[in-house]
């Protein structure tokens, strides 16, 4: 006969089995246990943002690109220039990738984001590049939902704790096929800018900035949640390109996430990237941050 809890792990109601073990005496003690920040950050080196605040005040718009609602498109970013992803018709979450423009293999580093600022970021945080690079990509200049903080449910906006909705996922939890998930998007996008075949394009597709998305873990379950995107028609979030960049950006299926992803049922809408250049004087001064000083002999 089921018990209660065989009938909901059944149901996909419960993600993690109830306890073998009986808690020890001293459980309470051991759960009572300080935490600690895994990486203090006094000595991460910081992003000038006055001297970003200059170069803001003389930049000008040189290129502009619209992702159709549940496509992908690529863009490139020249060093020291700015980019913003501004909602422009209706709540849309966007997946973003960012690529070293003449190395590949030097990509954003959504974990090692997550660890060094937080689960979620916003104004003065930097996306960084994978190991053995491990160096600032872009740096976020402005945020117009960095109001939004976190709500009552633990939710927060542009999130770097999900992947990306993709179609193997699709496949394993509902059967079917669906061509126009965020990998798939992000996929072509960046097989049409580079010539590649998609499917050795994809390899290249990582782990994504989530812009716009709110999202959390649940309290009780610790399962990641995704809400309503606060966007709106207007809003954006803007970076500094720190190397030049080779960049993707997908109009997410779920549209503003708030119910469902990975179909054509969302309401869903494009997003406006601009490029933009400030004067020669920041663009000829700026020096690219360096890669990783680590000898990469491992104690070998």
């Amino acid at each position: 006969m089921l018990r209660d809890t065989d009938r909901d792990l059944q149901k996909g109601l419960i993600m993690r089995l109830p306890p073998v073990y009986p808690a020890p005496a001293d459980a309470a003690q051991r759960r009572a246990r300080p935490a600690v920040v895994c990486y203090p950050v006094e000595t991460l080196p910081q992003p000038d943002m006055g001297w970003l605040e200059r170069a803001r005040e003389t930049m000008g718009k040189i290129d502009e690109v619209i992702v159709p609602p549940r496509e992908g498109r690529s863009f490139s970013v020249p060093e020291a220039h700015f980019f913003r992803i501004t909602s422009v018709e209706g709540p849309q979450v966007g997946d973003l990738n960012l690529w070293n423009a003449e190395d590949l293999s030097e990509r954003f580093f959504s974990g090692k984001t997550r660890a060094l600022h937080a689960t979620h970021v916003s104004t003065g945080m930097r996306l960084w590049s994978n190991l053995p690079h491990l160096r600032p990509l872009a740096t976020i200049t402005r945020d117009t939902l960095d109001w939004y903080g976190f709500d009552a449910d633990g939710g927060g906006v542009h999130d770097v704790i999900g992947t990306r909705c993709d179609p193997y996922t699709h496949r394993l939890l509902s059967g079917g096929e669906y061509h126009h998930c965020c990998h798939s998007n992000l996929s072509r996008a960046l097989s049409q800018a580079t010539g590649m075949p998609v499917r050795e394009a994809e390899m290249h597709v990582h782990d994504v900035l989530n812009v716009f998305m709110c999202t959390g873990f649940t309290r009780d379950t610790s399962q990641y949640f995704m809400k309503a995107s606060p966007v709106r028609p207007g809003d954006f979030i803007e970076f500094f390109a720190e190397i030049g960049l080779l960049s993707a950006l997908s109009a997410c299926p779920g549209g503003d996430c708030s119910a469902t992803h990975s179909s054509d049922a969302a309401a869903c809408y494009p997003l406006k990237v601009e490029i933009f250049r400030p004067a020669n004087e920041f663009v000829s001064g700026w020096k690219a941050p360096t890669r990783s000083a680590y000898s990469r002999a491992h104690g070998a």
